[in-house]
Formats: structure tokens, sequence, C-alpha cells
């Protein structure tokens, strides 16, 4: 690693590592589009918004089912599974990268607030917003070449997820150094913050995700362990985990993503996200953010939330973040086993998708809690997934292929076979 500048290096004593809240699913700004019967999306708690007395969900609950973006069908894709832990390592390597970026925008703010004139302000801003711009298209090509190189075999799935996570902390800190610039646009005589501002800020924030906020985390020991799926193909990535009792996924498509594409409405990028996920969009009411080539909607629903972001090129979604809560996860078939006392159920699940392991007794049906659970895939040994809860309850993610799930209380054991993924559901206009 090349030596860091004194200023660096003192900056990585001072700024924490970036937090597990995503601006993708947190931060807004003055350009959002709401139709009639939404609710916006409050920053501090954007995962369970205010059900309103008045706004029913117009879904038969028992039919529900959450549409997910996933790989292009029949792609070549490589599925893994990793561990994510602490790892001093890759976090300051993140760090570095974070407290480099924020170097560089206090250096934009100050030579832009020194400016003698007018004149010179504007055309600072202006070249500070052209700096962003290439940095965007250079994390493109970063992110393109990984997609690549880890769907190939020549990027490991640690060093793949390290490399993903590095861009979001790059993506974040542009999006911070926007607001900046925006504040400045706004504070300068005779001039507003461009159009472009926005649209650019919304093409960086398809680079941030809720589960590289939340590999980053684990890497800087912010929380605990937790398993990753990841799945690449040259032109996609879909990661996905389980975190605080919620689902969490986000999926990357270059191949629906036209970056020279015309501009979109707000009302036309709601259409299509809402004729996608007909069953999410039917919960609430979605809001729009940006201008442009690339839209941003956002569904939050009693569920969790969906968040698309729409190509004007394409008029599809080329981007998306979900979280779904798992006490109400609709997407799985039920598979049960009885034996040695046990009565073992497994929740099945899509490649990726929770798959939730439930040991009650066989006898009173009451939960047996603290009984060791493990997850063989093919023929490969058996991996402990944990320990199930008070409820008799553990959860692990869906392998691509046939897996086994074995309940262990020794000297008891039963024996889940023969178990597979089931379809992925996809949105509409894949289907």
């Amino acid at each position: 690693m090349r030596a860091l500048p004194i200023v660096v290096a003192v900056l990585l004593l001072v700024v924490p590592v970036a937090g597990t809240t995503s601006p993708a699913f947190g931060s807004d700004s003055t350009a959002i589009a709401e139709v009639p019967g939404s609710i916006p999306v409050d920053a501090a708690d954007p995962i369970e918004p205010p059900r309103l007395p008045n706004d029913p969900s117009q879904v038969d609950e028992p039919n529900l089912t959450f549409r997910t973006l996933s790989a292009p069908a029949g792609a070549d894709s490589r599925v893994a599974s990793a561990p994510r832990g602490a790892n001093l390592g890759p976090a300051l390597s993140f760090s570095v990268a974070d407290a480099e970026a924020a170097v560089e925008t206090a250096a934009v703010v100050d030579r832009i607030e020194s400016a003698e004139t007018n004149a010179e302000r504007r055309r600072l801003i202006l070249a500070a917003l052209d700096r962003v711009e290439r940095g965007e298209e250079r994390l493109h090509g970063r992110q393109s070449d990984a997609f690549r190189a880890h769907a190939s075999g020549n990027l490991s799935d640690r060093e793949f997820l390290n490399e993903l996570v590095r861009i979001s902390a790059i993506a974040e800190e542009y999006d911070r150094r926007l607001e900046e610039i925006d504040a400045l646009a706004e504070a300068t005589d005779g001039f507003s913050s461009p159009t472009r501002l926005d649209e650019l800020q919304v093409a960086i924030q398809v680079y941030e995700g809720p589960v590289r906020d939340l590999a980053l985390a684990t890497a800087s020991g912010e929380v605990s362990a937790a398993e990753i799926h990841i799945e690449s193909t040259p032109n996609s990535v879909t990661l996905a985990t389980i975190v605080d009792g919620q689902y969490v996924r986000e999926t990357f498509r270059n191949d629906r993503w036209d970056r020279g594409g015309g501009p979109i409405s707000n009302d036309a990028a709601i259409e299509v996200t809402s004729e996608s996920y007909p069953e999410t969009a039917a919960l609430r009411a979605p809001d729009a953010f940006g201008v442009g080539s690339v839209q941003r909607i956002t569904v939050p629903h009693e569920y969790g939330i969906l968040r698309t972001f729409v190509s004007g090129g394409t008029r599809e979604v080329f981007v998306e973040h979900q979280r779904i809560d798992l006490d109400a996860f609709p997407d799985a078939e039920r598979v049960s086993e009885t034996g040695d006392g046990f009565t073992v159920t497994v929740d099945r699940s899509y490649v990726g998708g929770p798959v939730t392991v439930t040991v009650l007794d066989e006898e009173t049906g009451e939960p047996e809690p603290d009984v060791t659970v493990t997850k063989s895939v093919g023929d490969s040994d058996s991996r402990a997934i944990g320990t199930t809860n008070d409820d008799g309850v553990v959860r692990t993610l869906s392998p691509a292929g046939s897996y086994r799930i074995t309940v262990v209380d020794e000297p008891r054991v039963v024996v889940v076979d023969g178990l597979g993924p089931i379809p992925t559901p996809r949105p509409v206009d894949e289907g």
C-alpha cells in the first residue's frame, strides 16, 4: 500500500468508518416528487414507516409475493456464500479510501469559498461537478471490471466483496461532496445548482447498497459476523444477507442500464417500478427522486422497503435494494421431518433467499432452543449455521443447488434431505 499523506493519516484517527446506514436508503434532497397518498421516508427510520389507518393494503396478504431482481435468466452465474467478520486489513483500506475522498472534498470546498469573485466561484463549482462526473465514470468502469473478474473466477469472493465496499465508500463521499457543492451554489449570487447535479447525485447512489454497508460494518467490527450470498455474472451482481430480523438484498444489472439513454420523468419511473413489482407497489404509493436519465423510486411498506433505480434509456429497473421482515417473508415452501423427538420444519426459498429452520418438540410442539443446526451443500461437508433461538428458529441463505439440513442434539439427529431452491419471483418484465 502506498504511503499516506500526513493529513489522511490524521483523518484515519478522527474520522469514523462509514456507518451502516446508506444514503441510498436514507438521504433525500429537494428534488422529490410524491404521488398523492404517498408517505415520505423518514431518513432516521426508513425501514418501518408508519401505516396510516386510511391506507389499507390493496393486496390479498395470503397471496403476497416480493418480486426481486436477480442475475439474467439463463446466465452462467458464479454463486457463493461468504462468511463476513471483523478484518482489520480491509477495514483500514476502506477508511483510507473514505478519508482520501474526504480530504479532496474539504479541498474543493475551501477553493470555492476562497474565490474572490462570483465568476471565479461559479467556475470552480462547475469544475468540481466535472471532477465528480469523471469520478463516477471511473467507479462504473471499476465495478464492471470487478463483475467480470469475479464471474470468471479471477477474483475471490472476499476480494470481490472488498472491492464493492471500496467503491461504495468512495460513492458515499462523492454524494456528500455533491451536497456541499449544492449548498455553495445556492449561496452564490446570481447562480443556482445545475440540473445535472441532481442527476449526478442519483447516478452516484447506485454504487451504494445495504449489503455493502453491512459488509463494511462487519469488517470494522461494528456488527457481528454475517453470511453473505454472492451471485455474479459478467454484467451483474446480487448480494444478500440476514440482519436484525430482516432479509436484505441488493442487485445491480449493467445490462439493464443505458448510460447514454434519454431522460425519464418521475411518473414514468414510478410506472415502471409499479408494473415490475405490482404486489409491492400496491402496499404503498411509491416516491420518486431524480431528474434526467436515472430515477430513484422508493416504496416503504409495512413489511420493509423496496428501492429501485430506473434507466431512462431502457425504461427498466437496473438496481434494486430490498429489506423484508423475516417474520412476514412470503416466498417460501415448507418441508417437514419428524424423528428422535423432534419436528423439524424447513421453509426453503429461492437462490440467495432466507431459509428458516424451526425445531419443535415432537410431543408438545414447544420450541427447542439451543439445538445445533448444520447445512451441507451438494457433496460438501456439513457446516454449522447456528443454534436455535428461544423460538426454536435458526436461519441461513439458500444455495443454488441441492442441500441438506441436519438437526443435532446428541444423541438425537434429524436429517432433512433433498432440499433445493424454489423459483425466484422475478419482476413482471422478466417473468
